[in-house]
């Protein structure tokens, strides 16, 4: 069975190692190189016409690897697996189109901003609703309609209040990882802790399934997970995808992976969390964007309130580069912010389990 993580890990890395630097000279010769907006940090500036888009490569090299895996193996794909991979799909095309409007039409913006949400929402809704769909033998469908942190917990919230919350996550984590994407690296490499999190959590979840609760020590503790195995397949799948593309991401960056990579794996991660039943628990794994994300609102916030700035400028990243800190220096200790959250993260997912034995 631990064969297709293998697998999946390998041929992921892979693909992108050797499948990267030919989508950077299609896209070169092409002329598809990054906008960089007239206010952002001078230094910057260098890395107009830089090959965008880049997240069409880890986003097809995950999806070539899960079923590579299924096929060397001899396993077939689940529901589960398919809808978290067709959320990465989804999102993923609404950043093309953002790309593509930004980089031919030569418009900074990109899509519209309703055009961009009505393309999130459909995606996000299709996802949802899909995911309260295919119950197995013990009756559990790819997500649940009551929240979670370590497990399930509390009261049924409903299918329409599900798809909801779904949303509002969907939205949150694809927009958190779009605005940690400014510098050479770093969300690639924060998504890259945060998926082999996920791949130790699938993993732990099939070994200890409520499916084989009579040959545990406890059967309160166990996990009522549709297709474990399968999310730790597709988080290894990430894993190795998104550690191959940052061998051409890393500063100075060869190409950027773009919204068409950045909400892909905003809307994976979410997918993983839904399906997993791990919802608020990514919000800790996940602290970097969440971080990330808040210094926008509170800029935002502070400047329209009081007309000051609480940041030299947001996201928070360009603001320690205003302070004079190198490039390099932020993304390194960003990644140490970010693997210190999912330390903590994996600690109360085992402290969760540990307290049930």
């Amino acid at each position: 069975m631990m064969n297709q993580i293998l697998f999946a890990g390998v041929i992921g890395l892979f693909l992108t190692l050797i499948g990267t630097p030919l989508l950077i000279k299609l896209l070169a010769r092409k002329g598809y190189g990054q906008y960089i907006r007239d206010d952002g940090p001078r230094e910057h500036a260098s890395k107009r016409g830089t090959p965008t888009m880049g997240g069409i490569a880890f986003i097809l090299a995950t999806v070539a690897a899960y079923f590579l895996s299924k096929l060397i193996t001899g396993k077939p794909p689940t529901y589960s697996g398919v809808l978290v991979l067709g959320l990465m799909v989804g999102m993923g095309l609404v950043g093309f189109l953002d790309d593509y409007i930004k980089i031919v039409k030569r418009r900074s913006l990109g899509l519209r901003a309703k055009a961009k949400m009505a393309g999130q929402l459909l995606v996000g809704v299709s996802f949802a609703v899909l995911a309260l769909q295919f119950e197995d033998a013990r009756g559990n469908t790819p997500a649940s309609t009551k929240l979670s942190f370590i497990t399930d917990f509390g009261w049924t919230i409903g299918p329409v209040l599900f798809v909801i919350w779904a949303l509002f996550m969907i939205l949150a984590m694809s927009n958190g990882v779009n605005l940690t994407d400014g510098l050479d690296g770093l969300a690639t490499g924060a998504s890259v802790l945060v998926f082999g999190a996920y791949t130790f959590i699938g993993v732990w979840q099939f070994q200890e399934s409520c499916a084989n609760a009579q040959i545990l020590p406890s059967p309160n503790a166990c996990y009522e997970v549709r297709d474990p195995l399968d999310l730790a397949v597709i988080s290894a799948a990430l894993m190795g995808a998104c550690l191959g593309f940052l061998w051409w991401n890393t500063s100075p960056a060869k190409i950027f992976m773009g919204d068409t990579g950045s909400l892909a794996l905003g809307g994976v991660l979410t997918g993983l969390a839904i399906c997993s039943r791990t919802e608020l628990l990514v919000a800790v794994m996940g602290g970097l964007f969440v971080l990330i994300t808040m210094s926008v609102v509170i800029q935002v916030g502070s400047f329209r309130l009081t007309g000051k700035r609480v940041f030299r400028m947001a996201p928070l990243q360009h603001h320690f580069e205003l302070k004079g800190w190198s490039e390099v220096l932020v993304v390194v200790r960003f990644w140490i912010i970010q693997g210190i959250c999912v330390i903590v993260g994996l600690g109360l997912f085992y402290a969760g389990w540990a307290a049930e034995k």
